[in-house]
């Protein structure tokens, strides 16, 4: 697309010394222009006293045609985007250096769908919610988006006011919203070349509720067990006074390590045992909270972010104390002494299988421990 403005010369006032056309022209990536320089007569200069720098950088004289005695025109092939939204500065000087005019160039794409509008509520009062730009994402020109929504079935178009609450392209919604009904969602993307719109999301306030992390997360020792840690928490405040389920979430790691292992099966307790941990290791723990079935919802709700981690260590294993690892040999011997001795603690203490559940399991790890120190001190 070549642009040409070969006009008859624009009009001067006495106090300009100049004038561009075209004056702050919108262009699409890889166009073509053709502007042009128009000196006052007031100011004795012909075509041949003038240059073009575009952003600080003058032009080659080869891009320029004198068009008449007081008029330079400059040539702009297959334009690339604008280096910043407020425009690329084309400027027309004097043969000394001064700024006789400018004209801003705004070069760039029209704006893309918004894409991926994800919506949640921390209260069931407001609404947060955030999008993406599109596939490409950068225009070269500003973009303004516009989150809009309204009720489902009656009311008006409304307007988000509170921009990048969470983020570049978020917006929250603080009160006034309405439950138990759905609401109508889309973002609008506007700039100097063209509107696009977003797919409308259709969405219920008790479908996105979310919750701050659970607090008061403590972790702590299970008595001498040195493979397990307890951990405790609090539902989190916010959504006390409402009726719904709350599932959890824990993950934890080793101090050294960067891997997270997630545990799925927590319910909706408030508390959970970790076992199978190594002995004598500090472990960072992170603990979540999922509200469902708010007011009888039937959505999956949405999980909150992870506590700050908390740490704590398991007891060292007394019979590492030595330093030395049991040979293959002596580990069998040791692990078949071992189960002869909890069958005939089992056989002592519990009746039936039913009782044979975890707490009787750690009662005697507990019992094996003592004794172990019972026989290290004779």
């Amino acid at each position: 697309i070549i642009y040409k403005f070969l006009l008859p010369p624009p009009y001067l006032s006495a106090a300009d010394p100049a004038v561009i056309s075209p004056q702050d022209p919108t262009l699409l990536i890889g166009s073509s222009l053709v502007a042009t320089c128009t000196v006052s007569p007031d100011f004795h200069l012909k075509a041949e006293d003038l240059y073009w720098t575009l952003n600080g950088r003058r032009l080659p004289a080869a891009s320029y045609a004198a068009l008449g005695p007081t008029t330079l025109s400059v040539a702009l092939a297959h334009l690339n985007g604008s280096k910043q939204q407020s425009g690329d500065n084309l400027v027309c000087h004097s043969r000394d250096g001064g700024i006789l005019a400018g004209s801003c160039l705004y070069v760039g794409l029209p704006p893309e769908k918004p894409v991926n509008i994800t919506c949640w509520s921390k209260n069931m009062k407001d609404l947060t919610c955030k999008w993406a730009p599109g596939t490409e994402g950068e225009t070269f020109l500003h973009t303004n988006y516009t989150l809009k929504y309204k009720l489902r079935w009656y009311g008006r178009d409304n307007t988000c006011q509170e921009y990048h609450t969470a983020g570049p392209y978020s917006c929250h919604i603080p009160k006034d919203l309405a439950l138990f009904t759905p609401y109508e969602i889309w973002v609008e993307a506007s700039n100097r070349l063209g509107v696009a719109v977003s797919d409308v999301v259709m969405l219920d306030i008790l479908d996105v509720v979310t919750t701050d992390p659970p607090s008061d997360v403590h972790v702590s020792r299970v008595g001498d067990l040195e493979d397990q840690l307890s951990v405790r928490w609090s539902s989190p405040p916010a959504l006390k006074d409402f009726l719904f389920q709350a599932k959890y979430q824990i993950q934890y790691r080793v101090e050294d390590s960067s891997e997270w292992k997630v545990v799925d099966d927590v319910g909706n307790q408030t508390s959970c045992r970790l076992a199978g941990l190594r002995p004598g290791t500090v472990y960072f723990v992170q603990v979540r909270c999922n509200p469902f079935g708010i007011y009888g919802s039937k959505k999956a709700g949405i999980w909150s972010d992870w506590s700050n981690p908390t740490a704590a260590s398991t007891p060292r294993s007394e019979r590492a104390a030595g330093g030395c690892d049991p040979k293959g040999g002596e580990q069998n011997t040791t692990l078949r002494r071992e189960l002869k001795q909890f069958f005939g603690w089992v056989k002592k203490h519990a009746y039936g299988c039913s009782n044979l559940g975890i707490k009787l399991y750690d009662q005697w790890r507990v019992w094996l421990q003592k004794s172990h120190k019972t026989r290290n001190q004779v």
